[in-house]
């Protein structure tokens, strides 16, 4: 019964699974799934409708990374099946769906189940494996028993699908192959090794899309493989009778029996990296020693030796053995290098001998002599000069030239000096040099190029053809570092042999030698390596006008130039705006232009090299607000003009004196010029006609006056003065003003004096007041007089001066002789209607004078005071 249940209940569950795949089941169906695509070829998939008739073929779409696929890759197969065609692209994986793109509920329902994809794993094809090689290492006396081999990949790698290498070895006597799996580009097997047999190698590469062999290297020995330890016990024996060689002593690494050996050998002067190597034609046997030869005496070298198999072409060469060290016996010093340089500040006419140490010593320098022949006397001077490692050396960075002597020239032509260098096996042959204050003017060296080439530098000059040329001397000096090599007369182009710097420049320079004599050298400059300069130029100062600024700044020092000036550029600006000038590398100073007056500008100035530039620090001036003579000519342009100004006012003022008289300053009657001094009643001036503009239009009236004679010659008949005497001056007593042009008029007294009245009229001045008319606005004429004790003028007391001084004041009246009382007061009637058209009268003038009645009993001395008002003068 249990059995039963269980069974009924096994079925029920089947059904219902079965119901549950039926109804997950998907309608569309990709092949091929879960693919391998090669990179760089074409895919196809196929998508099948399967179980649903509610889509066909023409509803179906693809996606390929959530991209479209265009309907010109598909191709339909029938209504249910559709492919597609893609190109492979790219490295990474990437899916490939198929859809349906049809929009019924049911598609819409259940739209999982309408959506199927491959996943598109990419790989590229194994490519053959390259340069292959190995190795097998010497392990204790034998030949190790790991063999390492290494191969250069091909092709594109890729993490997803990687590719194996198999690295294969087969010796073919025992038909035996060894193999070592790995996804790196080496591998190692391990075998005993088997020298002097054939081997074969290979690599296989295989992936998913193939496998590929790389080339099969057979050797016939198996040493072919072999690096071995290097030599052991490398010795080197000196030899007296032999100063120029070393023998060379050591063991081989490894028995002959396994590998069979040949040997290289190398050597180098101590502290050098310039190696020698001895050729390999030498040392291609089975030996264990070897002399080195056509070494340098008394030098220390350092000797290297290394070894590998004999067959030629194979195997690998061993390391390097250790340093071997040892120094060369001595033997006699070769010439030493004789030189001379000019000492400091004295323009020639002293000269440094100095000799270099070179390596041609050939043993410890003890002494030099030298000899020196005056060209004056012909006598030889013997000396000789110590070795000691602490003599006085005018450059003691230079420990391999030493200082000689100093000699003057400044009162011999020429100096020669032979030299010899001693050591402990004897001297060395002579070398001499003549030295002069001028060089030998004979052949010029020309055409000199110094260039740098591949750490060095290369000199090329012009050969000079004279056959008294023995060689040449080429110098190169930097700062007070001086070195020198000589060569051969037929040499044109040579390297300098010598420690150089990069970034220093170094003048070279090249002598001609003819016998002992120097000839007169070429020169030029030149850098190992040139670089960007250290630092900039040095603004020192500038000269600022108005419209432009003078820079100076100082070159750069030679030692942080580190190569040659090509040019200067000068920056400058003034708020926003930056201007560039590109001036000659020769240039200190330039002057800047066009600029704005009162304005501040920063500047600097940029040194450049064919390596790089560097700027130099800012400098800021200021330009003048004036420019100079500006303020000078405003002032002298004002001044000129301000003196224009006056000079017409000045010349206006003359042409036009007379108005500014007649407005600023009126005539005043001037008592200097008064005749009236000299006038008495009984002794009347003579009449004189007034000037035409003195009279203002009044009648003159005298009353009670007595006759008077003249005292003229030619004056015969007297004049009664009873009436209408008349005075040539109109302002009688030069008090008060006139109605018309000032001008001094003479009057006369119209009474009678007292005959007992003492007659005082030298020593008093009488004044006298004649007034207008009696028809004048009922007004009485009135004659006033009196007498005063001041002193007479000089033109009072000198009449006779009147004529000339005082004409311009006043005219003469023409004289009237023997005219009635009425025809004169006729004339002078006609005379006022005359002066009318020259003087008018603006206002009525009254005159009023009254008579001071106490005047006749005044003391003498005393005048009648007026007061000047509008109508006359009234007396105060």
């Amino acid at each position: 019964m249990c059995m039963r249940v269980l069974q009924l209940f096994g079925l029920a569950f089947l059904a219902s699974v079965l119901r549950a795949e039926h109804e997950n089941m998907n309608y569309l169906m990709t092949s091929p799934q879960s693919p391998v695509v090669e990179i760089g070829t074409n895919f196809t998939a196929t998508c099948v409708i399967t179980n649903t008739t509610e889509v066909t073929a023409d509803d179906l779409y693809w996606n390929l990374s959530r991209t479209t696929l265009p309907h010109e890759l598909y191709t339909k197969i029938n209504t249910s099946a559709l492919n597609v065609t893609v190109p492979i692209l790219g490295e990474t994986a990437e899916w490939l769906f198929c859809t349906s793109k049809k929009d019924s509920p049911y598609v819409t329902l259940n739209k999982s189940r309408f959506l199927h994809g491959i996943l598109l794993r990419k790989a590229s094809h194994p490519e053959r494996p390259e340069n292959l090689s190995c190795i097998a290492l010497q392990d204790g006396d034998r030949i190790s028993q790991t063999f390492r081999c290494k191969w250069e990949v091909a092709g594109r790698q890729n993490a997803d699908i990687p590719t194996t290498y198999t690295l294969m070895v087969r010796m073919q006597i025992k038909e035996e192959i060894f193999n070592a799996s790995t996804t790196e580009n080496n591998a190692e097997v391990s075998m005993t090794f088997p020298n002097h047999m054939a081997l074969e190698v290979w690599v296989q590469a295989h992936n998913l899309l193939g496998t590929v062999e790389s080339e099969h290297l057979k050797v016939e020995n198996a040493n072919f493989f072999v690096k071995t330890n290097p030599p052991l016990n490398v010795q080197l024996i000196p030899e007296e009778i032999f100063p120029t060689s070393l023998l060379i002593q050591w063991n081989p690494p490894i028995a002959s029996v396994y590998v069979k050996l040949k040997y290289q050998i190398r050597f180098c002067p101590h502290g050098s990296q310039n190696w020698s190597y001895v050729p390999l034609s030498d040392t291609d046997q089975h030996t264990h020693s070897f002399r080195l030869q056509n070494l340098q005496p008394y030098t220390v070298y350092v000797i290297q030796v290394s070894c590998k198999h004999i067959e030629k072409d194979h195997g690998y060469w061993s390391d390097w053995s250790r340093n071997a060290t040892m120094r060369t016996p001595e033997s006699l010093p070769e010439k030493p290098s004789l030189w001379r340089t000019t000492a400091d500040g004295v323009n020639g006419q002293e000269v440094l001998v100095i000799c270099k140490d070179s390596i041609l010593t050939n043993g410890r320098l003890i002494s030099f002599g030298m000899r020196i022949q005056d060209s004056h006397n012909g006598n030889w001077e013997n000396e000789t000069i110590p070795v000691n490692g602490s003599s006085s050396d005018p450059r003691p960075d230079q420990r391999e030239v030493t200082l000689l002597k100093r000699i003057s020239l400044a009162e011999k032509q020429v100096v020669k000096v032979c030299l010899v260098a001693r050591n402990s096996l004897g001297p060395s042959p002579e070398t001499c040099l003549a030295f002069s204050a001028k060089p030998l003017g004979r052949g010029l060296v020309e055409d000199l190029g110094v260039w740098p080439q591949q750490g060095q530098l290369f000199v090329k000059w012009k050969l000079i053809l004279d056959r008294s040329l023995t060689e040449y001397v080429i110098e190169w000096v930097s700062g007070e570092q001086i070195n020198w090599q000589r060569v051969n007369k037929f040499t044109s182009l040579t390297a300098i042999k010598g420690p150089l710097e990069p970034f220093v420049c170094y003048r070279v320079s090249v002598y001609p030698l003819y016998y002992t004599r120097i000839g007169k050298p070429a020169s030029t400059e030149a850098f190992l390596e040139q670089g960007a300069p250290l630092q900039g130029p040095s603004i020192n100062q500038s000269s600022t006008g108005y419209d432009h600024a003078e820079l100076v700044w100082d070159a750069i020092p030679m030692h942080q130039r580190r190569g040659f000036i090509t040019n200067y550029t000068i920056f400058y600006k003034s708020d926003k705006h930056i201007h560039v000038i590109t001036v000659p590398p020769n240039s200190t100073s330039y002057t800047l232009k066009s600029l704005l007056g009162d304005t501040k500008y920063d500047v600097w100035i940029r040194a450049s090299t064919i390596r790089g530039s560097k700027n130099s620090s800012s400098h800021s001036f200021t330009t003048l607000k004036y420019a100079p003579g500006k303020v000078e000519g405003i002032v002298v342009g004002v001044s000129l003009g301000f003196l224009f100004l006056v000079l017409m006012a000045i010349l206006l003022c003359i042409y036009k004196k007379d108005v500014i008289e007649q407005n600023f300053w009126p005539q005043v009657p001037n008592p200097g010029k008064s005749t009236i001094g000299n006038w008495s009643p009984d002794n009347p001036l003579r009449a004189e006609t007034p000037r035409e503009d003195c009279l203002s239009g009044m009648n003159v009236r005298v009353e009670g006056v007595r006759d008077v004679k003249q005292g003229l010659e030619d004056d015969k008949t007297s004049l009664s003065l009873k009436k209408d005497k008349y005075l040539s001056e109109e302002h009688s007593s030069g008090i008060g003003g006139s109605s018309c042009m000032s001008s001094p008029r003479q009057s006369v007294s119209s009474s009678d004096e007292d005959p007992e009245m003492p007659d005082n009229t030298a020593n008093t001045v009488q004044y006298s007041v004649v007034v207008g008319p009696s028809d004048y606005k009922g007004q009485t004429p009135v004659f006033s007089r009196s007498e005063s004790t001041q002193p007479l003028l000089d033109s009072e007391e000198n009449p006779d001066m009147l004529g000339s001084g005082g004409s311009r004041h006043f005219q003469r009246y023409p004289r009237q002789s023997s005219l009635s009382e009425t025809n004169q007061e006729t004339h002078f009637k006609q005379l006022e209607m005359e002066q009318q058209d020259f003087c008018s009268i603006k206002e009525d003038t009254e005159w009023t004078l009254a008579s001071d009645t106490q005047s006749a009993n005044a003391e003498p001395g005393s005048a009648s005071s007026y007061m000047p008002q509008r109508g006359g003068y009234r007396p105060q």
